[in-house]
């Protein structure tokens, strides 16, 4: 334990270092220079009161601050040990999602350039499972500083969700009714997903039929089918709910919503097959935009939420901690597929 101490005797004579900080840079720089080792245990915050002489409560906060970072984990009796070798990391992020889909990659991507190389971002996906969410749960608890949760919309997983202090908690994407201290940045589906219909409803109209791919218990969400009903029920439109899609589906003079861009994909290219053309022998509307989307025959279709707005605000969470409570707007863009 000696030369651990030395680190942070050193330190002490800094005036502009707070005793928390001397603590954590002492601890750092004895990762640096193999003083301390991967699997090594760290003094006890009982014995480093003793040594060092400063509150226990100041060494509460430096060990804390060294979980958070990643280089430090508390096992249950056992005390403190060191994990990892990776001290340039200032933060340590777990973000879970639903999945690795092409609007959660440009969420992804975007979020990690916004923070840059001094946070680590480790990925997890819990695919609508609860089963699986609480099993990640159970493994990534207590291990980081910062949790972004993209969460399925279920009660029962707002206590999971509420031993995470408010300050390390970001929800994204899909809101869920947490206490008033926590923070979200996400989007709404039901009333934005009507209205963008509503304003489509000329061109949804020249066709004879809508047809939304839509399979109750994934993660789709399930306001869309909502927003859906009510739409072709108020404008009196034939409309039919498909939950997997087949070449037979596809006839002309229909138009079909695709959330998913696996189902997507498969119109497009049996389209193409069948010499359909796109925006006049049938019309597609898709969810979620990206650069494919824009660019594939012709352009299509999309309503969606800005997810690159929405990466770069939860990295100002991250960094900040300021408390926001945000609805990211759901645009539509319409382009030469309806």
């Amino acid at each position: 334990m000696q030369p651990l101490l030395e680190k942070i005797y050193d330190l002490q004579n800094i005036h502009t270092i707070s005793k928390h900080e001397q603590i954590v840079l002492g601890i750092i720089e004895a990762i640096d220079l193999d003083i301390l080792k991967v699997g090594d245990k760290l003094p006890s915050i009982n014995e480093m009161v003793a040594e060092v002489g400063y509150a226990r409560k100041t060494f509460v906060k430096a060990y804390t601050e060294l979980k958070e970072r990643g280089l430090v984990e508390s096992k249950n009796l056992k005390g403190y040990y060191i994990i990892s070798k990776e001290t340039n990391v200032t933060l340590k992020v777990a973000l879970i999602l639903f999945a690795f889909h092409s609007f959660q990659e440009d969420f992804y991507n975007t979020f990690r350039k916004e923070l840059g190389k001094k946070y680590h971002i480790d990925v997890f996906f819990h695919h609508n499972n609860l089963t699986l969410f609480k099993t990640i749960m159970d493994n990534i608890s207590r291990k980081y500083g910062m949790y972004v949760i993209a969460p399925i919309q279920e009660d029962n997983i707002i206590p999971i969700l509420k031993k995470i202090p408010s300050d390390r908690l970001l929800l994204v994407d899909r809101h869920l009714q947490m206490p008033k201290d926590y923070s979200y940045i996400t989007q709404e589906f039901e009333e934005i997903t009507y209205t963008r219909l509503v304003e489509l409803a000329p061109q949804i109209k020249k066709y004879n039929k809508f047809v939304l791919f839509f399979k109750e218990n994934t993660d789709l969400p399930p306001e869309i089918l909502y927003a859906f009903n009510r739409f072709v029920k108020e404008y009196n439109i034939d409309n039919e709910v498909v939950e997997n899609y087949e070449s037979a589906i596809l006839k002309k003079g229909t138009v079909y919503f695709s959330i998913s861009d696996t189902y997507l994909w498969q119109v497009l290219k049996d389209a193409r097959k069948m010499e359909y053309r796109i925006g006049s022998d049938i019309g597609i509307i898709a969810h979620d935009d990206n650069i494919v989307k824009e660019i594939a025959f012709g352009g299509i279709t999309t309503i969606s939420t800005d997810f690159e707005i929405m990466a770069k605000k939860a990295a100002i969470f991250v960094k900040k901690r300021d408390i926001i409570q945000e609805v990211i707007p759901t645009y539509l863009r319409r382009r030469n597929s309806l």
